[in-house]
């Protein structure tokens, strides 16, 4: 069992909390950005941790094993594909691109070369999400006929090439992952932009998943009161998972008895999901299985969400291939 050693490439907002787990976990090597008031701010709270501007430093560091790239979405195939290429098994953000041929040319790459490829579907490690996953696979609800997910908040930066990109891919990789159902079509995929450009701050989406079970997914980046749930109807009851209460995250009611409710008990809910994803991509880069949320599970993911931007935008998608949303900054 090889000793890890991780480099994390990109460390804005999301990409501090990827560097304090990895420093927790007692495996964070360098942390790589092209801020340096970025770096200066790591090398203050971590003094022995390695920083650096430059991405082909990790490359060339043979003692890295691993890297986590933390940057926007539209600069991860770049990147992962120099690391897998340089032999170093990759975490990245979800998405794993906006494009699904770049997603399963990484996923390929990865396989051709033995090495572990985990995209950041977080909600995959939430132990609330997989105790819902437990009770649907022993018949709880009895059969799962349909899914919401509702994902709404308020982003002022707006930062990504549409709210779709930045909080779907969480909707479509929880979906599936709880109701054991991939994805089959995009049925319908509307959006608007408050800003009024093709940016889509608001969106809308159905889905058809296997047995015909149907998804829909409404996420926004304008929404003043946050509000994140998941309902999951099945044939003899129906889960509500609300990420944004502390108790009762997830009630189960009954659908033909009235008020007839039941609050799950949590085991672990205090461990923070994003330290479960960080342990579980270190134990696969140990041990070489494959992770939880892996190449394929990413490419599931990028390849719906591209259908429905296409339903979306049309010929517009264009235009987006052009925007650099992050103006080339490794941060997100």
């Amino acid at each position: 069992m090889k000793e890890q050693k991780i480099a994390v490439i990109g460390v804005g907002c999301w990409g501090r909390n990827i560097v304090r787990n990895f420093y927790n976990l007692n495996v964070l090597d360098t942390v790589c950005d092209m801020d340096e008031e970025n770096l200066k701010k790591v090398k203050e709270q971590y003094p022995n941790v390695n920083v650096t501007k430059d991405f082909t430093d990790v490359i060339n560091n043979k003692e890295i094993t691993s890297v986590a790239v933390v940057t926007p979405s539209h600069t991860h195939y770049k990147i992962v594909k120099a690391m897998l290429e340089a032999g170093k098994n990759v975490y990245v953000e979800k998405p794993i691109s906006t494009v699904a041929q770049e997603a399963k040319d990484l996923m390929e790459l990865a396989n051709a070369k033995n090495l572990v490829l985990m995209v950041g579907h977080l909600l995959l490690y939430h132990p609330a999400v997989n105790r819902l996953k437990m009770m649907i696979e022993e018949g709880a609800l009895g059969d799962v006929v349909y899914a919401q997910s509702d994902r709404l908040n308020v982003n002022f930066f707006k930062n990504d090439r549409s709210v779709m990109w930045d909080l779907a891919p969480h909707d479509v990789s929880m979906i599936s992952y709880v109701t054991g159902k991939d994805p089959v079509r995009v049925i319908s995929a509307v959006g608007c932009s408050s800003d009024r450009n093709d940016i889509m701050d608001i969106t809308h989406i159905t889905i058809e998943f296997e047995d015909g079970m149907i998804g829909q997914i409404a996420d926004s980046w304008i929404t003043p009161k946050k509000h994140v749930q998941l309902l999951v109807r099945g044939t003899k009851a129906t889960a509500i998972l609300d990420d944004t209460v502390q108790e009762n995250k997830l009630v189960i009611y009954d659908n033909f008895v009235k008020d007839a409710t039941q609050n799950i008990k949590l085991d672990y809910l205090e461990i923070e999901p994003l330290k479960l994803e960080c342990q579980h991509f270190i134990s696969c880069c140990e041990s070489g299985r494959k992770a939880r949320s892996d190449g394929d599970n990413g490419l599931m993911v990028t390849s719906t969400l591209e259908a429905a931007e296409k339903m979306m935008l049309g010929d517009r998608v264009k235009k987006l291939d052009k925007v650099d949303f992050a103006l080339s900054r490794l941060k997100k």
